[in-house]
Order: structure tokens, then sequence, then C-alpha cells
């Protein structure tokens, strides 16, 4: 049997096919990009500051933020809910697309910085005279804008199609990709790489000529940001009511029957690990602009760890209970590194063992749970 080319006639383990947006579904995304692009607009740029109605410059920060992660969040659902391909890595992937554009707020100083120099401060601290090759095309908006989805692409490509060839899977799978993270970033914390050492890249001033730190600005990349995340929510609905998406299913399920039925699933699991890393490279790429900061700290171990807990906790295999945990986990996450600072990763610890053992399928699986039972 043709393992290359895939039957015309879906095998019977595949999962029905699911409707793409039901009416009901197609409001809820209209409300949200109304949200999203008009009213939270007007509270912050229309409504005076005196106002209870006015949302503030730093709610909208944190709202941006958390977006950011929710596309994170989505991109693990795909993989992780939807495949069965656990990946303890994909702030690797976050943390690259966010550099890239780094690389081109860092040129965009210019002779603003500490030392006036056309070099970035940190490279005239360490007595550079010339930019490294890989930041070549660093004053190129488009050009970044390529890499921060070239250079996570490929590297996912690449470890993508090793791992999958070799049937690297489960629990050795994971470590794997958390030992690729890992060793990224003590690459990166590295002075002669060129990427700003531990300290990373910061003090930002503009993006595509206009300031990086007005209000005007920030509402822009916020209303991007809403946009995108509702794009690739969009995008993945497609996906998994494809014929693409239930062959991901079916692999997740019972991968060996997948294969003798004539499938291949290494181009189905390459696929859309490629495209859930492109998904994390374009959410640190909209995250680095908003938060004025990058460095290696968002490749640490535990920052990949995060956003499979986000999926988790609002619930695997839904796409829109991975959004909801990201803004129920990283909201509760400010609230208490405000007010128990001390006590933050105790409860996230404490949260992440009450989902596994009595919300199996998260948040968005409770609420699913008592509209069966009420109707």
């Amino acid at each position: 049997m043709n393992m290359m080319n895939p039957p015309t006639t879906v095998p019977a383990l595949l999962p029905q096919r699911p409707t793409l947006l039901t009416p009901k579904g197609w409001l809820t995304v209209l409300a949200a990009i109304l949200i999203v692009a008009v009213l939270v607009p007007v509270l912050n740029l229309l409504i005076p500051e005196g106002s209870p109605l006015h949302l503030s410059d730093y709610l909208v920060g944190l709202i941006g933020k958390i977006m950011c992660y929710a596309i994170c969040a989505l991109a693990m659902d795909l993989i992780w809910g939807y495949t069965g391909i656990l990946s303890l890595g994909h702030g690797l992937f976050f943390a690259l697309g966010g550099y890239a554009m780094g690389m081109y707020l860092m040129r965009q100083i210019g002779r603003d910085g500490n030392y006036q120099s056309d070099l970035p401060d940190f490279m005239v601290f360490l007595d550079w005279k010339t930019l490294p090759w890989h930041w070549a095309v660093s004053d190129s908006f488009v050009l970044q804008m390529l890499l921060v989805l070239l250079v996570p692409g490929a590297l996912a490509w690449v470890f993508g199609f090793f791992a999958f060839r070799s049937r690297i899977k489960g629990v050795y799978f994971s470590i794997i990709t958390q030992a690729l993270t890992y060793a990224a970033m003590l690459l990166f914390f590295r002075n002669e790489t060129g990427f700003g050492g531990n300290n990373g890249f910061t003090d930002f001033k503009r993006i595509l000529g206009y300031s990086a730190t007005s209000t005007t600005t920030r509402m822009v990349l916020f209303v991007i940001t809403g946009l995108v995340l509702i794009g690739f929510y969009l995008m993945a609905r497609w996906i998994v009511a494809s014929k693409f998406g239930r062959v991901l299913q079916a692999i997740r399920d019972a991968e060996s029957r997948v294969m003798f039925t004539g499938y291949n699933p290494l181009s189905y699991k390459l696929g859309i690990w490629v495209f859930s890393a492109l998904m994390c490279g374009v959410a640190g790429a909209l995250y680095v602009p908003q938060v004025g900061i990058i460095n290696p700290g968002e490749m640490s171990p535990a920052a990949s760890i995060e956003i499979a807990i986000w999926a988790a906790v609002g619930g695997r295999a839904t796409l829109i209970g991975p959004i909801v945990g990201a803004f129920f986990v990283n909201g509760a996450k400010s609230w208490f590194t405000q007010v128990f600072p001390e006590f933050w990763l105790y409860f996230l610890g404490a949260l992440f063992i009450a989902v596994t053992l009595f919300l199996p399928n998260g948040i968005v699986g409770l609420f699913k749970k008592k509209g069966e039972q009420q109707s």
C-alpha cells in the first residue's frame, strides 16, 4: 500500500465531520471583532480617565499580552488536543518570533540610544564594530516579518521531520522538545551570539516610524493582536472541520490504524506541527512591542510548560478552551502576583492538579457538561 498517497475515501475510524461554525458561533465571532476593534478603543481613547467606563492603558496592555498568550495556547491545542503531541518547547518558537521583531525594533532606535551609535547599545558596550551577519536585514520591517515566520517554521520542520520520522512520541517527545528550548535559552544567554545576552532587547523607540510607546500605537497593536487571534481561531476551526483535521484526530486516537489504512502520519503531524510553530512565532512578534522587552527568559522550560497548562485548564480539543485558559490563568497570575506574590506558584501548581483530577476536560468541559445535564 502506498503510504504517501492517502486513499480518496475516508475510513470509518475518522471522527465525524464537525461544522465550521454555527450561526450562534458566527455571532460570537462578530461580537469579539466589535469588542476588539471598536469597544476597547472607544473605552480607552474617547472615554475620560475619571469615568468608571474608562479602560486604562495598563488593562489594554495586559489584555493585549494575554491575547498573545492565547494564540500560543490555541497552537498547543492543535498539536496536543487534536493530534496527541504534547510539546514542552513551544516557548522557543514564541521567543524566536519575538527576537525577530525585537531586532527590527532595536535598529529603529537609531542614534537615540545611550551611546548615540548606529549599533544597538549592547553591541557598543561589548565593543562590537559592525553588525553580525544575522542582523543584515534587521532594518527592513518586511524582511524581519518574513523571518518571524521562516525561522520558527524552518526549525520546527527540521526538528519535527527527524523526530516524527523516528516515531518518537509520548513523554520522550515532550522531554526532547524541552531539551531543545533549554539549549536555545543557554545559547541566547551568551553575549557573543549577538542577541543581547541575559538582558535581551528593550528600550524600543519606534515602529514603522511611529512612537512605540504612544497610546495610539499601543491601541493599534492591541487591535491587530485581537484580530490575529480571531483569525487564527477561525483557521483552526477550518482545519479541525476539514479532512486534514479529521485525520489528525484519528492519529491522536489510533496512529497505527491510520497508517495501516493508507495514510502517512508523518506528513500530517509535520504539517500541523509547523503551523503551530508559525502561530507561536506571530504571537511572539506581537508580544514584544506591546510588552517592550524580549529576553532568553521567554525560552525557559517553565514558560513552555505554562502554555500546556493554559490548554489543559481551559479544555483540550475545544479550541475556545485554551483561549479561556490563557485568560483565566494569566488574569489570576496578574492578581496573585500583586496581592500574594509569594504564593503564585503554589496556586498555579494546585490549579493544575485540581484540573487534572477533577476537571479532565477543563473549564469549557465543565460548562458543556452542565449544559448537557440541563438539556
